[in-house]
């Protein structure tokens, strides 16, 4: 079994452990879930849309994703 390392907001992974808790999942578990319906689908299962931030969030996001993202899926995130 391989195991993986992501970086995540505090406050998203407890949401996330707490609700896949309810779910009856674990974090892990959900994480691969996720990723067997993604091969499935060949796509992100669910919709990826632009929503209304403002500036710091954005600015944020952007700062947060230069540490985790590899060049060629910043270049996939920027043709959404």
């Amino acid at each position: 079994m391989a195991q993986i390392s992501i970086r995540i907001d505090d406050q998203l992974k407890n949401d996330g452990e707490l609700l896949f808790r309810q779910l009856g999942l674990s974090f892990s578990s959900a994480v691969s879930v996720f990723v067997s319906q993604a091969l499935r689908e060949r796509a992100i299962p669910f919709k990826i849309s632009e929503s209304r931030i403002d500036d710091i969030t954005l600015a944020s996001e952007e700062a947060l994703a230069k540490d985790w993202l590899l060049p060629e899926e910043d270049a996939a995130w920027k043709d959404l």
